[in-house]
């Protein structure tokens, strides 16, 4: 069984290295720690009064892991999931804040559940994850990384710019589809048929 530090140190591996990329809203990212967010969390690293890039760059793997235990995995309070989710809900978190947990709430209420959809992880969220997990706790996983694919897919259907993360140059599965399918059982991986009829209309 993983540790919480290990699936974030996972995350950080799959994040990769400093990258400021124009069409990316996170701006200047490194490890999956955006600008914003060490803004947020007034991470001067440099020590010269202000957040910049340079403070980006200077981010170790170690903080990375340290930030993600703290601030995407212990303050919302994802340990109240059943077990099954919490790595896939953490890995989301840290890709798009809370809105990982509204794509599960949405989830739940489409099973039955009435929740409310807040982003916020409480008693009544985490009773319908346990009480939607048996008997089989994989297809709970399974449906909440689907729903996360057809979050991106919505992303990239409205927003251009961001189909690069969706689909590669070579119109393969891009780097958003590939990660949601990373926890997803194989049988529920878009196939590569599938997945063109999918994006077909893109431009």
């Amino acid at each position: 069984m993983r540790t919480v530090r290990q699936i974030a140190a996972e995350i950080v591996a799959r994040e990769g290295g400093f990258v400021d990329d124009p069409d990316d809203p996170g701006g200047a990212t490194k490890y999956g720690v955006t600008i914003h967010t060490m803004r947020r969390l007034g991470l001067d690293l440099s020590g010269d009064g202000s957040i910049d890039g340079a403070d980006v760059r200077m981010l170790s793997e170690s903080q990375a892991v340290d930030l993600f235990v703290r601030h995407y995995f212990e303050l919302p309070r994802l340990g109240l999931l059943t077990q099954v989710l919490q790595a896939s809900v953490f890995d989301m978190y840290v890709n798009a804040g809370v809105q990982a947990v509204k794509i599960l709430q949405h989830l739940l209420r489409d099973m039955g559940y009435g929740i409310v959809v807040d982003g916020l992880i409480g008693p009544k969220t985490a009773k319908a994850c346990q009480d939607a997990a048996p008997p089989e706790p994989v297809a709970l996983r399974d449906a909440y990384g689907v729903a996360r694919r057809n979050y991106y897919f919505r992303l990239a259907d409205l927003r251009p710019a961001s189909r690069k993360y969706a689909r590669t140059q070579a119109g393969k599965k891009g780097g958003w589809i590939r990660r949601a399918e990373e926890f997803v059982s194989p049988a529920y991986h878009l196939s590569d048929a599938d997945f063109q009829t999918r994006v077909a209309g893109w431009d």
